[in-house]
């Protein structure tokens, strides 16, 4: 007699587009049960009815409003997850800000090429978006991990995994306690990040960036990513019984990007969807790309 298999749920956060939208396409078509998050009820909905009409099943999707920077929108969402399914096989912290905007994409192009250029050649950013966008990408990761980790607990094969970003690589980190904190896996924990954070938006606020060695391009993206990747690794070694990672999609064709990536979202979907559906022996506390493990 076949014994039927295990249903798998999985919270996305920030699906409703982009990345996200494609990493809650694939786990979808994959047999697991996912719920599409988003701030706006009204833009999730939509994605949830067009993800429907590509083919994927109701039975396979279904959409919750999630503000990460919002604790009682975060344990709103815990509290449907109790109810609806009583555990949670895998998260996605896939929520993002870029804490900037660009203006002029052609010298983005020549950035990314090699050449030196600072924000205010091809954009801007301000203190409110670097705010938002640590919020969004770090703090926001946090909380939801912590609300939503019982519920993990309960899972035969808790998955977390967090949506990075090779710009978060401590060599992109030039102030030199930050990137030995972040380094220092040994003694790290959320006080020392939480701090290197703070430590951060205060020289931002300052005007002390480059006097601080901080990253004068895509400061605060920059500093959360690397925040996030210190947070998965220390995620990692305090609870070994959870399958932890954080992986770099790539150069992805989206509104962040200014829809000037290399990737389309469903090829760039594909490398989180296949780490998040890792086999039980899998290892955790590492840092992904679509060609496999690289350095923090």
């Amino acid at each position: 007699m076949e014994v039927e298999k295990e249903m798998r749920y999985a919270v996305v956060t920030g699906g409703n587009k982009g990345l996200g939208y494609g990493i809650c396409k694939k786990l979808a078509a994959r047999g697991v049960k996912v719920v599409l998050t988003a701030r706006n009820e009204k833009r999730g909905l939509e994605a949830v009815q067009k993800l429907k009409e590509f083919g994927v099943s109701s039975d396979s999707l279904l959409f919750h409003q999630l503000d990460v920077t919002d604790p009682s929108s975060i344990a709103s969402l815990a509290h449907f997850i109790t109810t609806a399914f009583g555990k949670l096989d895998i998260l996605v912290n896939n929520a993002g800000a870029a804490g900037g905007k660009i203006t002029d994409p052609d010298a983005l192009i020549k950035k990314r090429n090699g050449a030196e250029i600072d924000w205010d050649e091809v954009g801007f950013q301000t203190y409110e978006m670097a705010q938002q966008c640590v919020q969004t990408n770090f703090h926001g990761t946090q909380r939801t991990v912590e609300a939503l980790l019982p519920l993990l607990h309960l899972s035969s094969s808790p998955t977390i995994l967090n949506v990075s970003s090779r710009a978060g690589m401590l060599k992109n980190i030039q102030n030199e306690r930050a990137r030995g904190v972040l380094s220092d896996i040994e003694s790290l924990n959320k006080e020392k990040i939480n701090e290197v954070v703070e430590d951060f938006l205060k020289d931002f606020r300052e005007g002390s960036l480059k006097m601080k060695r901080w990253p004068t391009f895509a400061s605060a993206y920059t500093v959360s990513k690397a925040a996030v990747n210190a947070y998965t690794r220390l995620l990692a070694s305090m609870f070994p019984n959870v399958h932890i990672n954080c992986v770099c999609p790539g150069f992805v064709k989206t509104d962040m990007t200014n829809n000037m990536g290399t990737l389309s979202v469903d090829e760039a979907a594909e490398t989180p969807a296949n780490i998040a559906l890792l086999a039980d022996s899998a290892p955790s506390g590492l840092f992904f790309t679509k060609d496999g493990e690289i350095p923090f």
